[in-house]
């Protein structure tokens, strides 16, 4: 049913989006990152096993939020089940219309619970498996099908290669490679090396992920691979900067100034306020980490990310984030 053969309009060329993080890439955060410069988000993988048994349920309601900043916005679905993949993208492309940008099949979760269930990067054992999810897909959906995949399950299982041939063949409209395996998980070194022979073999567009950390890194991987876009994931945790350096650097080879201490507390206050907003006061806990990433390398900082994770409310946290401000101010850090 699909009727978008290339997503290069979505992507741009030379683009760097965001990629989805389990429990990081909430809708607020996401907002921030599109305005800083992200050329497309996506969602934090939603299971279509739970959308099947649970369809009202608030984790994947919350999940299938997006921000008005972002729209539209490629959902991220994970599952092995052909039908139930297919009917669960379908139902959420009736559902939120023009707001999905794709449906992107994730093929790369090293998680333990998730690859225990044949999901995730256990479909890059089962590569029929895996096309056949997303020709299913593909079948029932009207906008492009994506699939999000590593290098392969252990370093004598390397089959991007030929992983991306199959999903090419299936249906998909462009693959995303991280240059690691399944048993790397995030350590070692992505192999930006694959990410280049999977863009040499086959024709639909691809996305590079894997060590993106600086605006530098976002122009060597498109210089080296050749890719259509870079995914940041880790690398805007703390410092959706990273998007509008990126840019500039890739488009005018102009480079940025970082932002400033007093920037990063403001976004983080924005950030903050906006996750209350989205989630509920009660939810305030889930910006503890954010903070510490915000303020990684900021005078002060381990103090105040001891204090940020014992604040009990999210006026506690404001207090502390103000207060922390003013500090800077009177000793005239910039």
């Amino acid at each position: 049913m699909s009727t978008v053969t290339d997503i290069r309009a979505l992507l741009g060329a030379g683009n760097v989006v965001l990629g989805p993080m389990a429990g990081i890439t909430e809708a607020p955060f996401r907002a921030i990152c599109k305005r800083m410069g992200a050329g497309l988000t996506f969602t934090e993988m939603v299971s279509a096993t739970g959308l099947h048994y649970n369809p009202d349920s608030r984790v994947s309601r919350s999940l299938l939020t997006f921000a008005a900043e972002e729209v539209p916005c490629a959902v991220q679905l994970f599952g092995a089940n052909p039908a139930v993949m297919a009917e669960q993208a379908a139902r959420i492309v009736a559902e939120y219309g023009a707001d999905v940008a794709a449906i992107d099949i994730n093929m790369g979760c090293p998680v333990t619970k998730v690859v225990a269930k044949g999901e995730g990067s256990a479909l890059m054992r089962e590569p029929a498996l895996a096309a056949d999810v997303v020709s299913a897909v593909v079948s029932a959906v009207s906008v492009p099908v994506t699939v999000k995949f590593r290098s392969g399950w252990d370093a004598e299982s390397v089959n991007a290669v030929e992983f991306a041939r199959m999903m090419e063949a299936a249906g998909a409209s462009a693959v995303t490679v991280h240059g690691r395996t399944r048993d790397q998980f995030y350590h070692g070194k992505a192999d930006w090396d694959v990410i280049a022979a999977v863009k040499a073999a086959v024709a639909v567009p691809v996305i590079g992920s894997g060590d993106v950390f600086s605006a530098d890194d976002a122009r060597s991987m498109l210089t080296r691979t050749g890719v259509d876009a870079v995914m940041v994931a880790r690398g805007a945790q703390g410092n959706p900067w990273i998007f509008a350096a990126a840019r500039a650097l890739i488009d005018r080879g102009e480079r940025l100034e970082p932002p400033s201490a007093f920037e990063r507390i403001d976004v983080a206050l924005e950030h903050a306020a906006a996750l209350v907003a989205f989630a509920g006061e009660e939810r305030f806990a889930r910006m503890r980490k954010h903070v510490g990433w915000y303020i990684s390398g900021v005078p002060g900082a381990t103090y105040v990310r001891a204090r940020v994770n014992e604040a009990p409310t999210y006026t506690d946290l404001v207090a502390l984030l103000e207060e922390y401000r003013a500090w800077l101010g009177s000793r005239r850090v910039g």
